[in-house]
């Protein structure tokens, strides 16, 4: 390698940008020899352990911002990552050398280091990185050599074999260095080639308890969106659906609470600080991984995060099959709920066991439809990728008739299109809700979306016990449900029970608080201050949903309503003229009822807030 990269750190404008980076430098063994001996099997070779290098470091949220053909030069914003990444590499090299002839087998060499480093561009320099190439040399054949500064960051993370080799005298660097190793043996050792490095937090095997929520509420978790490893945009469908999988299935355990996809997505291709996610999510513990597909294969890793204390708990690896995939989800979702709650019992994983589909390119064109209907922009007024998300969705359902995850989505649809006014008859598109979730439901007993949906259908015909029932079905089934949290407050609300449902609308708040689209959380509790006189805060909630949608005529009536109950004059006519422009045809008490929610308790209260504003409905 050569040595004078790492030293040109000469730089002519004053005042140069720093930050503080844990840096990872790796350089294959004898590379010159083996060129020499024979270039193409060398190169041929080096882009095979290079693809395992570089897939563990960006899967591990490093970066790469150099590299000398057999050496690479990454950054990482956490210690903890870099070493992960590190160990990862170096097994999996390990591995493919086991594999392969002798001759091409290849050994490389890991320094490690925290310090301060130069930017320019895309580019660091600085001891940080010359002291991290000085470690490199250093290091063991397969081995990793770090320095004081890096150990003494992971040691009180990581229970790991740390190996002290003391102060080391580096070139161009003034003072000596103290450094360690990782003990190679541990790497040797490890025979498990489908399944990665498991770290522990320190004490964690003694005390099996350590890992549980000690104050009253229990630990929330958040699964952040998966990274696509398949160099393909087109597969970003397929890693989204595992992700939401994953989601689905560790929110069906009834002792966490699991945050939101529409929340956690919103951090879905962004550079990220693990505390400052938690602290926005309001989770203890974060998941992390990724995803490669190559035609009938797959690799999946995946990490948790407690991100209170910040130390990674647990890291695992499948090399799967794709028909494997329902496993491995599985697996995961298993893995980071026993890591959460040591003390789950059995009937907690015989409960959330899921009817899988059984043809799987059916399977791959419904998560394309859930990726469409996902990514979609809603403000769109003709929703044409609502209409490609349900002819997908029809064309999986065709395929396998079988498949409930597919008629819960069409339910969904449809619902969107109920809202939307999309559809001529209103009746029919309301039938087919009831239609498609009636059908999900008598295919799969445990899906929550299709308990839920039943739920929707009996809202909207103005049936509200019977929404309640199955609402609550779907909450039993999947607690950390917003939208079935929301739907069971809406039950409550239009049939008069005011205070029982603002408790349902502050935990689907709660699991879904990132969420811009989670207003219609909120106008649940505008309803119920609404409906116990508490004006000026169902004022406050309708606000925050009328400055999100300015132009939803049914905002304008609701805060028409409450300048009436507020008495304000000229302001509540107004407000009310504002609304009326946008329902002409509102002449009579009747009128409103149709447009509004059938059967509500809130019709007459609202419209009784339009006369005090200055309407006069005809007779």
């Amino acid at each position: 390698m050569c040595s004078n990269f790492f030293e040109s750190s000469d730089m002519t404008e004053t005042g140069p940008r720093r930050k503080l980076a844990a840096i990872l430098v790796a350089d294959t063994v004898g590379f010159s020899k083996m060129m020499g001996e024979n270039e193409d099997r060398t190169l041929r070779n080096l882009k095979a352990c290079r693809t395992l290098t570089d897939d563990a470091i960006t899967a591990n949220h490093g970066r790469i911002f150099g590299s000398a053909g057999d050496s690479v030069i990454a950054e990482f914003g956490s210690p903890v990552d870099a070493i992960v990444a590190a160990t990862e590499f170096q097994r999996d090299l390990r591995d493919r050398n086991e594999g392969v002839p002798e001759a091409d087998q290849m050994l490389f060499r890991v320094g490690l280091n925290l310090g301060d480093v130069i930017i320019e561009g895309d580019n660091l320099y600085g001891d940080g990185v010359n002291i991290a190439a000085r470690l490199e040399a250093a290091a063991e054949p397969g081995g990793i050599s770090l320095s004081g500064k890096f150990h003494d960051e992971v040691s009180r993370k990581l229970d790991m074999n740390f190996v002290d080799t003391g102060e080391q005298v580096m070139k161009n660097i003034s003072n000596p260095v103290s450094t360690y190793k990782i003990d190679v043996s541990v790497l040797s050792n490890m025979k498990n080639p489908s399944s990665s490095l498991v770290i522990l937090p320190k004490g964690a095997d003694a005390d099996p308890t350590s890992l549980e929520e000690t104050e009253d509420a229990p630990p929330t978790i958040a699964v952040l969106p998966f990274l696509n490893q398949s160099n393909d945009p087109d597969q970003d469908y397929f890693v989204d659906g595992i992700t939401e999988d994953i989601i689905a299935n560790l929110s069906l355990w009834r002792t966490f609470p699991v945050i939101s996809r529409n929340s956690s997505f919103i951090y879905k291709d962004q550079t990220i600080n693990i505390k400052d996610v938690a602290a926005e999510l309001g989770a203890n513990y974060i998941v992390q991984g990724s995803v490669r597909k190559g035609g009938q294969k797959i690799r999946i890793t995946a990490q948790l995060v407690d991100a209170k204390n910040d130390h990674l708990l647990w890291s695992e690896r499948w090399d799967k099959g794709l028909e494997d995939i329902f496993d491995v989800q599985d697996e995961v979702s298993t893995a980071v709920a026993a890591q959460v709650n040591p003390t789950l019992q059995g009937y907690e994983s015989d409960r959330i066991e899921r009817t899988r589909p059984n043809n799987l390119n059916a399977w791959a064109i419904y998560l394309k439809a859930l990726h469409i209907f996902n990514v979609r922009n809603p403000t769109d007024h003709k929703d044409l990728e609502l209409e490609k998300a349900r002819d997908l969705c029809e064309q999986a359902v065709e395929l396998d008739s079988t498949m409930s995850n597919a008629h819960s989505l069409l339910s969904l649809i449809a619902m969107y299109e109920l809202n939307q006014f999309t559809r001529s008859d209103s009746e029919e598109t309301l039938n087919e809700i009831l239609q498609h979730a009636t059908r999900a439901f008598e295919l799969d007993s445990k899906n929550p979306m299709a308990a839920n949906f039943i739920a929707t259908y009996y809202f909207f015909a103005g049936k509200f016990e019977e929404a309640k029932q199955y609402s609550e079905r779907a909450i039993k089934l999947n607690p950390s449900y917003p939208d079935a949290l929301y739907r069971f407050g809406q039950s409550l609300v239009h049939s008069g029970k005011y205070a029982e449902s603002i408790d349902s609308y502050h935990k689907a708040i709660e699991l879904n608080p990132l969420d811009p689209n989670n207003m219609s959380f909120r106008n649940g509790l505008f309803f119920a201050n609404l409906g116990l006189g508490n004006y000026e805060a169902a004022f406050n909630y309708n606000e925050q949903c009328r400055l999100q949608y300015p132009n939803q005529g049914l905002y304008k009536g609701f805060r028409a309503s409450l300048m009436g109950y507020l008495e304000k004059g000229d302001e509540a006519r107004t407000a009310l003229n504002e609304y009326l422009e946008v329902r002409p045809n509102l002449k009579k008490r009747e009128d409103y009822k149709k447009i509004f929610v059938p059967n509500s308790s809130l019709a007459d209260i609202i419209i009784e807030g339009l006369v005090r504003a200055g309407w006069k409905p005809e007779a």
